[in-house]
């Protein structure tokens, strides 16, 4: 028994260490490519699904969907002992994949904080894979997005994306306010996966994304999840 206890003892230091011993560091765009460039070989990982990967991504960049089933074990195929660099689209999937990779064993991990939304804010290069056919989706324009602000009521404009948790809590509510108000208000929701150079142009480095406009004009925005009392309390005032 005193053995085993021992044992069991050295194993939790050993875990301990292991995690304790791992450098994860969030940075900006600009240091995640500089940080990338000063790194030969460099092991980059796009954490998000196939999908928003094959419409843009780092060069040289690998897809492991972190909401993947076998996320781990394709992580496990990285080596340990060499910096690896995880980005999703705004930086919340990265940094719990920086977290399970600490976990494993690997030693240097860069989570870019902002992600690709902060990467194109940047004007940094992307790439997109050919090897994939995937239809053709039409982004909207700066000029159809202001077309949709015409209204003698308040629109409110809702930026989200599929894999977005918040953004799926949001969805009912935002269904029903369009309902309940729809004498008052307009409610629009926009991908901004699919529309990434309006999201660029509109500065949505995050999400989820309300603004709200009265008369074409902006009076109101928020970038977090918002309950719908919350949300309605908000509309009134105007």
């Amino acid at each position: 028994m005193y053995i085993l206890r021992i044992i069991t003892g050295l194993f939790v230091v050993f875990l301990l260490s292991t995690v304790l011993y791992a450098q994860t560091t969030s940075v900006d765009a600009a240091s995640f490519a500089n940080k990338i460039k000063q790194t030969p070989n460099a092991q980059i990982v796009d954490v998000r699904t196939l999908g928003e990967f094959t419409q843009g991504h780092i060069a040289n960049a690998q897809n492991n969907d972190i909401r993947s089933s076998d996320f781990q074990q394709n992580a496990a195929k990285l080596d340990k002992d060499k910096a690896v660099f995880v980005y999703c689209l705004s930086g919340g999937r990265s940094a719990s994949a920086m977290n399970i990779l600490s976990t494993m064993g690997f030693k240097e991990i860069y989570n870019m904080k902002g992600g690709m939304l902060s990467w194109r804010a940047a004007n940094m290069p992307e790439t997109t894979d050919n090897s994939v056919q995937k239809p053709v989706i039409k982004e909207m324009t700066y000029e159809q997005y202001q077309a949709l602000l015409n209204s003698d009521k308040l629109v409110l404009v809702d930026f989200y994306a599929d894999w977005c948790v918040p953004c799926q809590k949001m969805k009912p509510f935002l269904d029903e306010i369009s309902k309940e108000m729809k004498e008052k208000v307009v409610v629009v929701r926009i991908d901004a996966d699919i529309n990434k150079i309006l999201a660029k142009v509109l500065k949505v480095d995050a999400l989820p994304v309300l603004k709200l406009y009265k008369g074409k004009k902006l009076v109101w925005s928020c970038k977090e999840f918002i309950s719908k009392e919350g949300l309605i309390k908000r509309l009134k005032l105007y």
